[in-house]
């Protein structure tokens, strides 16, 4: 690998709520972004998602009306795979399936030039099993964002055996470019910050399935007693059920801990399509 000396141009394949929100972040930090779905029903979300998310951005003071637009002229949405063929780095942000997500990291590599940095979004899943989809995975790591993007400032910054120094180094610089802090870490299931929050919040989802505490008090717990935002049930409803389902099952995989095993409550919950704040109802109904 040459070396990326700056990212100039991004590319995001999957226009779901993370990928819109990464492709907003670059485009409001000043560059040119492309997002790739593969219909344009996600298309027409994506543009709906970033329309009304820059609207919230303008009302809320962070954006004049000039600046929201010029963002949105910046973002180029497509069904097209070969429009990412420029770009010099290129996210992953599908849904947090390994055989997908190895599926699309090679689709990414039959078209983006040899130079192009490739890094996935995902948030358990180690990146140099992904990496195995790639020609050259030295310039192959894992950027995972949080939700929601355009608010949340940290971004892991995932190195795997064989991504080079030059690749971690661009991938950093560029994570500072469009206002996010990195961290770096290992390439290890769940990195840092999963690692360290997902024992927590499925020891809460275990004592609300035992009848220990009600769902209110749990999170009123975490909440006045410990200073939290939010309290862990709000939480998993925010991320998802289903994503941390995944995440857990990864990390499950990984260490074989129980700490990490998804409770019985939390599967039974998914496959009712309690999923959380997206479906209307987990823990808590938001209709």
């Amino acid at each position: 690998m040459s070396g990326v000396a700056e990212i100039g141009s991004v590319a995001i394949v999957g226009a779901g709520f993370m990928g819109a929100g990464i492709a907003e972040s670059v485009a409001v930090a000043g560059m040119p972004v492309v997002i790739r779905d593969v219909d344009e029903a996600g298309i027409t979300r994506a543009r709906e998602r970033i329309d009304a998310s820059l609207a919230r951005a303008v009302r809320g003071g962070k954006l004049d009306a000039d600046e929201a637009r010029t963002a949105r002229d910046r973002i180029e949405l497509t069904t097209d795979l070969e429009l990412i063929a420029a770009a010099d780095l290129v996210v992953e942000a599908v849904p947090e399936d390994e055989h997908l997500k190895s599926e699309v990291m090679h689709a990414i590599d039959g078209v983006v030039g040899e130079d192009a940095i490739v890094a996935s979004n995902t948030s358990s899943i180690p990146i140099a099993q992904l990496a195995q989809a790639i020609r050259n995975p030295a310039r192959v790591l894992g950027l995972h964002f949080f939700s929601p993007v355009p608010v949340m400032t940290l971004v892991e910054v995932v190195v795997a055996l064989d991504t080079s120094a030059d690749t971690v180094r661009a991938a950093k610089t560029f994570a500072e470019q469009i206002g996010k802090r990195p961290i770096e870490t290992k390439d290890r299931s769940g990195f840092i910050v999963n690692l360290l929050l997902v024992p927590y919040l499925m020891a809460a989802v275990r004592m609300f399935e035992e009848g220990f505490a009600s769902r209110e008090d749990i999170d009123a717990g975490m909440k006045l007693g410990c200073g939290h935002p939010m309290g862990p049930l709000t939480l998993c409803d925010f991320i998802g059920l289903d994503v941390l389902y995944a995440v857990c099952d990864s990390l499950y995989d990984e260490f074989k801990r129980d700490e990490y095993a998804p409770p019985p409550l939390l599967k039974r919950m998914v496959a009712s399509g309690r999923l959380g704040r997206k479906s209307g109802r987990g823990f808590y109904d938001y209709g």
